[in-house]
């Protein structure tokens, strides 16, 4: 077979021609990174206004401390990879990422931890539970997360305090009402809302080993308790009063222990009245029955019981039986009198004739 060299030659030689243009014409499109500057540096913290952790003055901050800040840098100085590393070991960024663009600005975009819980421990702790569990630091924020408060360490704070605000902040209703949760020195643990003036105490959280399965129980403890409380809000408290109680006992499965903030108990009115659909709720005790059950002798200035007034009556039936007796007394002389001096037998009356 014959090669044609000038055809050979010719389609090599524009393949070379075509190969350096496309070459001459990327290098002059593309500008020199020696030579171009960062003109600008644009921060996007998602959830920003919602967390509140971190602001882009603190990470400005941050990155001039490292000397990683990229504004007036030639972009090829510009190291993404340090600065992402540097932004996520702070302990309130959750992610970060870091990109160039064609007209020379840097793009930071960051994501924040989200807390859950505020812990401030009898112990003297101060810090913030996030949504995995963790602990970040105490910082300037402020806003209506849960506090935690009493005999808290770190373990209790990640595994059992944590799960708790977790599911208390996933509804809106208990995210809104309990404003603090305290625990006691045998770790039963107590809810402060922020309507009614009333504690709520839930008893002592499920114990496990297992990670997964103490999540899930704690969860699942949780939500039952509060399913029974919403309920008594809705069929106890908006009938008796927001304020009527002082504590509200949740601990037992069959019952709801209501201690009065006076300590009295109407006599028209009993606490399984006040509650509707009790069925739902539960069996409803007033401490206040309890304590008059162990003592039966009221005291000073407590409410009558509801045996006075059956003695009441007794006293009353004596006294009628009394004034009867008196009444017939009068009676029964005039009758005595009446016999004494009435008709004579006939046996009287023959002496009489045979005396004439």
């Amino acid at each position: 077979m014959r090669i044609n060299w000038k055809k050979t030659f010719i389609v090599a030689s524009d393949m070379l021609i075509g190969t350096y243009l496309i070459l001459a014409f990327t290098a002059f499109n593309k500008p020199d990174e020696t030579v171009r500057l960062c003109t600008k540096v644009n921060i996007n913290i998602q959830d920003e206004a919602t967390n509140g952790f971190i602001n882009t003055r603190e990470i400005k901050e941050r990155l001039e401390k490292t000397h990683l800040y990229p504004l007036e840098k030639p972009m090829k100085y510009v190291d993404l990879r340090k600065m992402e590393e540097t932004l996520t070991a702070s302990p309130f960024v959750k992610t970060a990422q870091c990109y160039k663009t064609q007209s020379g600005e840097v793009n930071i975009a960051l994501t924040q931890r989200m807390p859950v819980v505020r812990i401030k421990a009898a112990n003297g702790d101060d810090y913030y539970l996030d949504d995995n569990d963790c602990i970040m630091p105490n910082s300037h924020y402020t806003s209506d997360l849960i506090i935690a408060t009493g005999n808290i360490n770190k373990r209790f704070a990640t595994e059992y305090i944590s799960p708790l605000s977790k599911e208390l902040m996933s509804q809106e209703l208990w995210r809104n009402q309990i404003e603090q949760i305290n625990v006691l020195p045998d770790l039963g643990v107590e809810l402060v809302p922020r309507v009614g003036d009333h504690i709520v105490y839930l008893g002592r959280l499920p114990s496990l080993k297992s990670r997964a399965k103490r999540m899930e129980a704690v969860t699942s403890f949780v939500d039952k308790k509060m399913n029974r409380l919403e309920k008594f809000y809705k069929y106890g408290l908006s009938q008796a009063g927001w304020n009527r109680y002082s504590y509200i006992n949740l601990e037992f499965d069959n019952q709801i222990i209501c201690k009065r903030k006076d300590g009295k108990r109407d006599e028209t009115e009993s606490v399984a009245e006040a509650v509707a659909e009790s069925d739902a709720v539960g069996g409803v005790i007033d401490a206040h029955d309890l304590e008059q059950e162990e003592a039966p002798v009221a005291a000073p200035g407590t409410a009558k019981t509801k045996t006075e007034p059956k003695k009441k009556a007794a006293e009353d039936k004596r006294d009628e039986a009394k004034t009867s007796a008196k009444k017939a007394e009068p009676k029964k002389n005039k009758a005595s009198e009446k016999s004494e001096n009435g008709p004579k037998k006939p046996e009287e009356k023959k002496k009489q004739k045979l005396n004439r």
